[in-house]
């Protein structure tokens, strides 16, 4: 995606006009428009209040994914409730089909005790509780799992 349709996308995803864009940034409607045609860029002070006008980061905005954008919002307004209520390895397992049939050849309790433990030590040396701890180890792995 260039940063003009990056620009376009933020700007729909909070419903506003070229106009009122614009306006709230005292340029003309013209230059909303190059800069989502991509054939002018706004300065960094006009990118800034862009940004804060459509409600994201300079970052998000110079790289804005309204599909992204989308599920970042559906995990922050997911209560805490309603997350308990979730298979999550039957959601994932739709992606993953791998995550419902493990299992079946996986021996858990040749590797149940290694990850407590290693859990066991993240909370003992951080101090993190249960929930912290799991959620540290498995951004570990993330990170191995990408650097592979």
């Amino acid at each position: 995606m260039t940063l003009g349709t990056n620009f376009f996308n933020a700007r729909k995803k909070q419903g506003l006009s070229q106009e009122a864009v614009a306006e709230k940034l005292g340029v003309s409607r013209q230059t909303i428009s190059k800069w989502e045609l991509d054939e002018t860029l706004p300065d960094i002070n006009q990118s800034k209040k862009l940004a804060a006008i459509y409600k994201v980061s300079l970052d998000d905005l110079i790289e804005f994914d309204p599909d992204l954008n989308d599920i970042k919002e559906v995990i922050a307004k997911t209560s805490e409730e309603k997350q308990q209520k979730i298979d999550w390895t039957t959601v994932w397992a739709e992606k993953y089909p791998i995550l419902m049939t493990y299992q079946e050849v996986v021996h858990l309790d040749d590797y149940v005790p290694l990850i407590n433990d290693l859990l066991k030590q993240l909370k003992k040396d951080y101090g993190y509780t249960d929930q912290d701890a799991f959620l540290v180890f498995k951004d570990i792995l993330a990170q191995i799992w990408k650097n592979n």
